[in-house]
């Protein structure tokens, strides 16, 4: 049965599905607001809420540098069935990417990320569902849909928030069910037979007491991608990729001092993993070769790409309001199973395209549970003084099977990982302008790793335990006019790579990195609050940076500690309310890394022209990388985007809408090259239509990537000048509704 037929069954059933939901439930309601966290949008730009401090406040109150995605950019960044990677750039400073197709995203805030693409890899960037973290690379891209806002905290989060937060925090929080009945849905279909549904309904059971929200979404594409080496037309690159949540919220007594909100959530992919291209870059320079189509591979293996991934979520969240406090408890489980397989070397050794010296595909996947539990007391009320005090304990357990279809064999190893920590955080109002906050949070990490199956060295243990710190002031100096200090420490616990035991090598084991990051900033609203003018500097240093030197001619992933990292830089975020009908928003972002270890040396690529210095280690040539920039840390950042709505009578309008991202100079690994770096990468969207009745329907022509930019997202340095690439530019037409 083909791809294309078993997809339209699915699209068929979900849609009736939840058609007949939306049947059962609707009723009329007032429209919700298209961006959840603005609000009074007649007077000016209104207030962004941001939770950054575990509770709701006015970003321009909060010490951090942060930025916010609201649901009508969100849905103008998904609309051509995008993954999560397509966050990259839409926040300055914020970098996305994988090479392990719609799973295993890599984030980098800052310039700080890890470029490990093994499944049990460690990042420094946590991300945070509806406060779960989700530690693991694959629970990382579980699908963004029915969400309320995206958080995007830069710099250490350690006292407030989950584990792994040096550089920062992705924090996303869904739409929660409401008592009032509601239904949304919209459609879209767009070039290379892309479809997207999503779909919402919720409302009351019993009245102020008990209340769900079920929503859903589904993304599918067509095969587009010709296989040039076996002569077949359109036979990869599709993929369906299914997810749906619910949500029951309880509060049984009539003061609403106790709430519990039920979460159950999960995700069917079938698709394809990322598509290697090989020798996609020139020898001597970063351009892409003149005959490259991104339309046409030349595969002899990898059984297709395929990617098939299940991933199921449950949480518990319990608040109760006593007179002076509440208490909340945040028990959360999620489980990922599934496998990516790929044609790494990106061709065949005949026909290329290029010179290819060994083939390599391999296969690989994983079988993991994580179960978190978080406790914590934070005052109530508006008084001068505030504080939060909590207990954090998480527990991961999984196995990373890695399989070579000739080489190597199959080998099994198993992570697990246990954690605790106590934290909280103090702020007191000085005086009507100066307020002080200061946070502790003391972490016990360890992590154990043994084979299971195949090759059989010792097994290793880690383990470390820190306390963390931070410290801030904020002072409103003018009305609109506030600047802000923060000084912030955090740790990431030591890491184990065992990948290379597949390969005959020992794992490898990266000590604790700590950084402390030291930010000033400031937070304005001027002509009556028409414009926001936000920015910070910062500058950071890592002791025992942790790094993944990938790849090379060797093909290992081996963790390293450099002596120290650095950075400093700056971010500016700004919005323009032009006029009623006309708003503009513009981020720019300045990022300058370095790794200072005089005697770091790591491996190289085969085929492409190093321009570092370079030395002999046992007969291997390593190029030594101090003073190098950190990888996938765009040195230049930015977005904009810009609206017009135009009124149509009494309840329409006419409206369009362009967003662009921007992301500049870029080394793609630990040594610099001629070849693996990217100049700049841009790339579009645009949106225009016509929403009615108060925005209770839409109805719009869209187009992604609108100047078909051929941008490489990441590099296989190995065995050939292999890349992988954006997706093309995409057109298409969308109708929603919600009421």
């Amino acid at each position: 049965m083909s791809h294309r037929i078993v997809t339209i069954r699915r699209v068929w059933t979900t849609s009736t599905i939840l058609a007949a939901a939306t049947v059962a439930a609707a009723s009329p309601a007032a429209a919700q607001d298209a961006d959840a966290d603005v609000v009074a949008e007649d007077e000016g730009l209104g207030a962004i809420i941001v939770t950054a401090n575990r509770r709701e406040e006015n970003l321009q109150d909060v010490a951090i540098s942060a930025d916010v995605l609201g649901q009508q950019r969100i849905d103008n960044i998904f609309a051509a069935a995008a993954d999560n990677t397509a966050l990259a750039g839409q926040v300055p400073g914020l970098n996305v990417e994988s090479s392990n197709g719609r799973v295993a995203p890599r984030f980098y805030i800052r310039g700080l990320g890890n470029t490990d693409f093994d499944l049990a890899a460690s990042q420094p960037v946590s991300v945070i569902m509806d406060d779960i973290v989700l530690e693991n690379v694959t629970l990382k891209s579980f699908p963004i849909f029915d969400v309320e806002r995206i958080e995007v905290l830069r710099g250490p989060q350690g006292t407030l928030f989950g584990r792994n937060t040096p550089a920062g925090i992705v924090k996303i929080d869904t739409v929660k069910p409401d008592f009032t009945p509601s239904v949304s849905a919209g459609l879209s279909y767009a070039s290379l037979d892309t479809f997207t549904f999503n779909g919402a309904v919720d409302g009351g059971i019993v009245d102020d007491v008990l209340a769900f929200r079920v929503s859903a979404q589904l993304q599918d594409r067509g095969d587009w991608i010709s296989n040039g080496f076996t002569g077949e037309d359109d036979v990869l690159g599709g993929y369906t990729d299914f997810a749906v949540r619910g949500q029951v919220l309880l509060t049984p007594d009539a003061d609403n001092r106790l709430s519990a909100l039920a979460t159950v959530q999960y995700r069917d992919l079938d698709g394809s993993s990322t598509f290697f291209r090989a020798n996609a870059i020139t020898v001597g320079d970063n351009d892409l070769r003149d005959d490259l189509d991104r339309d046409t591979v030349f595969y002899d293996a990898g059984g297709g790409n395929p990617a098939e991934y299940q991933q199921f979520g449950a949480s518990l969240k319990l608040d109760y309001e006593f007179d002076a406090a509440t208490l909340t408890s945040i028990t959360g489980y999620w489980e990922s199973e599934g496998f990516s397989r790929g044609d790494i070397d990106g061709g065949n050794l005949v026909t290329g395209p290029g010179f290819i010296p060994f083939p390599s595909d391999t296969q690989d996947s994983i079988d993991l549970e994580q179960f978190t539990q978080e406790v914590r007391l934070a005052s109530n009320g508006d008084g001068p003084l505030t504080w939060q005090v909590g207990a954090f304990f998480f527990e991961s357990d999984f196995d990373v099977t890695t399989v070579g279809f000739d080489f190597p064999p199959p080998v099994t190893v198993n992570h697990t990982n246990d954690a605790w920590a106590v934290f909280g955080q103090i702020s007191y109002q000085l005086t009507e302008m100066l307020r002080v906050a200061g946070g502790l949070r003391y972490s016990d990490d360890e992590k154990d790793f043994i084979v299971v199956s195949g090759a059989a060295p010792q097994p290793v243990s880690v383990q470390d335990d820190q306390i963390d710190w931070d410290v801030s002031v904020f002072a409103d100096v003018a009305t609109g006019a506030s600047l802000y200090a923060r000084v912030a420490n955090a740790f990431r616990a030591p890491t184990i790579q065992g990948r290379d035991v597949a390969f005959f090598s020992p794992p490898s084991v990266a000590q604790s990195e700590d950084i402390t990051s030291y930010e000033v900033g400031f937070k304005s609203e001027l002509a009556d609050r028409r414009i926001r003018i936000n920015g910070a500097a910062f500058y950071y240093t890592v002791d025992d940076p942790q790094f993944t030197a990938v790849g090379g001619d060797g093909n290992l992933v081996q963790l390293i500690n450099a002596n120290e990292g650095e950075a400093y830089g700056f971010e500016l975020d700004t919005a323009f309310q032009i006029t009623p009908e006309f708003q503009v928003t513009l981020g720019v972002a300045y990022n300058d890394t370095q790794i200072n270890d005089e005697n770091l040396a790591v491996g190289i690529c085969a085929q492409c022209t190093v321009t570092d210095p370079t030395t002999e280690i046992n007969d291997t040539t390593r190029a030594l990388v101090d003073g190098n920039p950190f990888p996938n840390a765009p040195e230049w950042s930015g977005d904009f985007t810009a609206e017009y709505a135009l009124p149509v009578g009494d309840d329409g309008e006419i409206f369009v809408f362009t967003d662009w991202v921007y992301l500049g100079e870029t080394n793609f690994l630990l040594y610099e090259s001629e070849e693996f770096n990217a100049d700049s990468r841009i790339e579009g969207g645009l949106r225009g239509g016509y929403r009615g009745n108060d925005g209770q329907y839409e109805l719009s022509v869209f187009a992604r990537n609108i100047t078909n930019e051929q941008n490489v997202q990441g590099v296989i340095d190995f065995n050939n000048n292999t890349a992988f690439l954006n997706d093309p530019r995409l057109i298409g037409a969308a109708v929603s509704f919600r009421y």
